[in-house]
């Protein structure tokens, strides 16, 4: 029982990072269609708030952490998780290249391992996971590369980068105290509410939603919705209630495989071609993946 358990949260946590694999093609799909990222960032999250909320109020809501030093964890997570890392990633790509910001954001089980292995003895790596997490670092250096070892360096755009990839590696940390206080529903609705409070800043920058965009075009208005449910409500609510049962580190590590699901789902509906490059380096992944979960 215990095994079939222990496969079904990591079969979840492969399913979530699948589902994030495919945004991107939604997510560019909107792009094109007039939205800005930080406009797709806020629209998604008001939807999961908002049916998170809905739910909560029917089953009976909690509005506040128990200490005002829990509710600050919350505004932690909500900050490193939503708005911040959304910000960086998204702006990193108007400065530096789709293979610098891939290849740097999907590094953060590095980071993330060592920062929780600093604050957390008990969820330090051992020798074979560390040379697990490695082989699948390499392995996403393959697959992103795709054969063109050549990095264009831009300071300001692979510096947004490693922010993001250190927002998440916060976010990883910062979800351990919290998923051992409080269920993963509440701390799931916190993340999407505080995430949303602190993009308040920039919309007095730059104002609007744009959502007349959607009137007359149900296509887009689709795209939105999948965002919003599907890759924001149940991936978040999913992937938090994984770390709850696996750990930190060994879900943090499935990042390693979100550019294989992107490359898949380019290759089934953008037709992109799949590489010899790419299948040595999901390999990688997948063996790395195998010896980090060997405890």
């Amino acid at each position: 029982m215990m095994i079939k358990q222990h496969i079904l949260y990591h079969a979840v946590v492969f399913l979530v990072v699948a589902i994030w694999g495919s945004t991107f093609v939604f997510t560019k799909l909107l792009l094109l269609g007039g939205f800005t990222p930080a406009q797709i960032f806020t629209l998604r999250f008001i939807i999961a708030y908002v049916m998170l909320l809905v739910f909560c109020l029917w089953r009976g809501i909690r509005w506040m952490a128990d200490t005002w030093k829990d509710e600050l964890l919350m505004v932690g997570l909500g900050i490193s998780g939503g708005s911040l890392y959304f910000l960086a990633e998204n702006g990193a790509m108007n400065y530096t290249t789709t293979t610098n910001t891939s290849l740097i954001v999907c590094l953060c089980p590095l980071f993330a391992s060592a920062m929780i292995g600093l604050f957390y003895k008990s969820q330090r790596l051992n020798r074979t996971q560390i040379i697990g997490t490695l082989m699948a670092a390499a392995g996403v250096i393959v697959v992103v590369m795709n054969g063109h070892f050549v990095l264009h360096l831009s300071p300001i755009g692979d510096t947004l980068a490693f922010v993001a990839c250190l927002c998440w590696a916060v976010y990883s940390l910062l979800m351990i105290p919290a998923n051992a206080r409080y269920d993963t529903i509440f701390v799931t609705r916190k993340v999407f509410f505080y995430g949303l409070l602190s993009m308040i800043p920039y919309f007095f920058v730059y104002p609007g939603l744009n959502t007349q965009l959607l009137i007359g075009q149900p296509a887009m208005l689709w795209n939105l919705l999948f965002l919003g449910c599907v890759a924001s409500t149940l991936c978040f609510l999913a992937w938090n209630w994984a770390m709850k049962k696996l750990g930190a580190v060994i879900v943090t590590n499935y990042v390693y495989f979100n550019p294989v699901t992107t490359i898949l789902f380019a290759w089934l509906i953008l037709s992109e071609p799949i590489t010899i490059y790419f299948l040595l380096g999901t390999m990688l992944i997948l063996i790395g993946l195998y010896l980090s979960d060997k405890h």
